[in-house]
């Protein structure tokens, strides 16, 4: 990362944790340390518009920020399709789900397929099975 960015991101931080203190209210914390808030001055800082705005939701991720940490359940209130927040122990949460998992994109853990090029870029013979098109 650069210095230019790596200052930008620091400083949108900075704005972020000033803006929670003064606007914030803490709603819950998942399983993954991530805090979230809505704004307490309701949907809109302004009466004359409050018909027109959702109230503001964001979430404080623990660690470094990424979309992918945010528990399915969450993501939902986080995004106004439900105004239920979600329990610590989320009693829609089934025995054979498994817990969420962050994007593993551009690191050791992502999924190559068969003949991907970091994989050697071989892949294996047609079965024959397939046709190709042929236009007229």
């Amino acid at each position: 990362m650069s210095d230019k960015a790596s200052l930008f991101s620091r400083l949108a931080q900075v704005a972020t944790n000033i803006f929670t203190r003064r606007y914030g209210v803490l709603v819950g914390t998942d399983s993954l340390g991530n805090r979230y808030f809505r704004d307490k001055r309701g949907n809109s800082p302004r009466a004359f518009d409050a018909r027109m705005y959702k109230e503001g939701r964001w979430v404080i991720y623990a660690g470094e920020p990424e979309a992918s940490k945010v528990p399915p359940e969450w993501h939902a209130w986080l995004h106004h399709q439900t105004n239920t927040v979600p329990a610590a122990d989320n009693p829609l949460r089934r025995s054979w789900q498994i817990a969420p998992q962050q994007n593993l994109t551009g690191t050791e853990g992502a999924y190559l397929p068969p003949g991907h090029a970091y994989r050697g870029g071989h892949r294996d013979a047609a079965t024959g099975d397939y046709e190709a098109w042929v236009p007229e």
